[in-house]
């Protein structure tokens, strides 16, 4: 995808380093910064991808600021990647799959009945006061960032917006990336699946360059 432009906003925290997907020596300066525009008409995909945390307080404004773009430039749908605390899952949460989904009525319209044919799972609502009353149900996303908030924003004000997300657990994030994207790719067949001819989630993916140092330089031989 191409680069076309930055998302800029007070809303991140300020970020700047080399280019993070750079494929050769010439290009391996230029820079990026903490949220950025890409682009692929052959697709009519666009993607924003942010790169740093959220400000304390200021994930209301970059939603509102967030959804006036989607508006404005007309989207057809928006969908969130994410993810959630896997350690804070709830008994049903914790049988089979740790993918899950949820679909604005806007959109659920269009593409409810593709997900059950993908037998994908919908995110549980939970018991609001667990151990009280289990009557009252509440959605919640522990880790999810703005997640909830985007969602039930895009609810509101009626833009088709789904959330594709994946129980993680701190550390290497890498297979959860692969797993995710693949399960977005199996929705929107974005490139052609070779799950049948491999057994490598990522065997169909350009790799990040960046993801190389992700742990830092080896351990230095001094130390043996």
């Amino acid at each position: 995808m191409t680069k076309v432009g930055y998302f800029y906003t007070d809303c991140l925290v300020p970020m700047v380093g080399n280019n993070p997907y750079a494929t050769a020596e010439e290009n391996s300066t230029e820079l990026s910064i903490n949220a950025e525009v890409y682009s692929l008409p052959s697709k009519k995909l666009v993607v924003l991808q942010i790169r740093s945390p959220f400000i304390k307080n200021k994930y209301r404004p970059f939603c509102e600021t967030l959804l006036s773009w989607v508006k404005s430039s007309k989207c057809a749908r928006v969908v969130l990647l994410s993810s959630s605390h896997a350690y804070q899952r709830d008994d049903e949460q914790l049988l089979g799959t740790p993918l899950r989904y949820l679909l604005t009525p806007d959109l659920e319209k269009a593409v409810g009945g593709r997900m059950k044919e993908l037998n994908w799972k919908e995110m549980e609502k939970v018991a609001a006061y667990p151990g009280i009353s289990d009557t009252d149900k509440v959605l919640h996303i522990p880790g999810g960032g703005i997640t909830k908030l985007l969602f039930t924003e895009s609810c509101s004000e009626g833009i088709q917006m789904a959330v594709l997300l994946k129980f993680c657990s701190e550390g290497d994030n890498i297979p959860d990336a692969f797993v995710l994207v693949n399960y977005l790719n199996e929705w929107l067949q974005l490139i052609k699946s070779e799950s049948n001819n491999s057994t490598d989630p990522s065997s169909q993916w350009k790799i990040p360059s960046s993801w190389r140092l992700l742990f830092g330089n080896g351990l230095p031989p001094a130390l043996f």
